[in-house]
């Protein structure tokens, strides 16, 4: 009899460590799922910085817009922010924005109050499609919050709220927009993005799950002039991680990244040298909830 109680009281603890070791592990598992995940891929023409951020309350990724040009280290002191990526068009000449945004269902930035664009006798044809670009949005539905790429005119969901939108494009996935987002028009040869040639690039985009990916692609230092990637190779990339929609944001000189205290730049000139340009807007990843369990 004493040797069953024995062998009973190492059944039930052997029970009770295996369900705490389930337990543990399911935890250590749930928390690290809920982290940002960097990782950094050297490519033959391009280095790639991706950042995944997990979807759940612990994070949102809201625009942010300065009244003078800053560097994505200064946006993410500002905001105190975990993760920075440089966002919308601007116009370096009056520091004006090219790009729409909302922000806690404001609007804060228009590109119909910029006059160098609305002027510009070559833009003229384009306006109407420049002012329905993709934008990267933030919903709140009921009590869930919903991110989406969808064109400018394009209605708010039903029963959602439209709390945050930034302007970029065009539209990457799930299938490119950049004819009907004007930036491209075939048959008079305009492609205001370059976008057939590599360059510099900075994207957004969501897979099934919700997770949000930020990449920027950065050029080879020994590779001024052919180094990057065009948009068509950002699109593909962009799927290889899983991406449904994807949204181009501003590229070339504008190219940055900041996460974990360090700072990424896409863009170098002839001679090689990183270009560090200060940016209008921004998209940026803040923590929301600290006590995970």
């Amino acid at each position: 009899m004493k040797k069953m109680w024995i062998l009973a009281g190492v059944f039930v603890s052997a029970t009770v460590l295996l369900f705490s070791f389930r337990t543990a592990t399911s935890k250590e598992t749930n928390l690290i799922n809920k982290t940002i995940k960097y990782e950094q891929r050297n490519l033959p023409n391009s280095v790639v910085h991706v950042l995944r951020i997990p979807s759940g309350r612990q994070f949102m990724v809201t625009p942010a817009l300065s009244s003078r040009l800053n560097t994505v280290v200064e946006f993410a002191n500002q905001y105190r922010a975990v993760a920075i990526i440089n966002a919308g068009f601007f116009d370096p000449v009056n520091q004006k924005t090219t790009s729409i945004i909302f922000q806690q269902g404001k609007l804060i930035a228009n590109p119909k109050d910029n006059e160098r664009l609305v002027n510009n006798p070559d833009l003229k044809p384009y306006l109407n499609k420049i002012f329905n670009r993709a934008e990267f949005r933030r919903y709140l539905c009921e009590q869930t919050v919903r991110y989406s790429i969808d064109l400018h005119n394009e209605s708010t969901p039903t029963g959602c709220q439209l709390v945050d939108a930034l302007g970029g494009g065009p539209q990457l996935l799930p299938e490119s927009t950049s004819v009907q987002e004007g930036f491209v028009d075939i048959p008079k040869r305009r492609d205001a993005l370059g976008s057939t040639k590599p360059n510099a690039r900075s994207a957004i985009g969501m897979t099934g799950d919700g997770t949000i990916v930020l990449v920027m692609v950065a050029q080879k230092q020994k590779a001024p002039t052919s180094s990057g990637m065009s948009l068509p190779e950002l699109t593909n990339f962009m799927k290889t991680l899983g991406v449904e929609k994807a949204m181009n944001l501003d590229g070339g000189s504008s190219s940055s990244l900041y996460y974990d205290g360090k700072t990424f730049y896409g863009k170098v000139d002839l001679e090689g040298n990183l270009v560090r340009r200060s940016v209008k807007s921004v998209l940026m990843v803040q923590e929301t909830l600290r006590d995970l369990k």
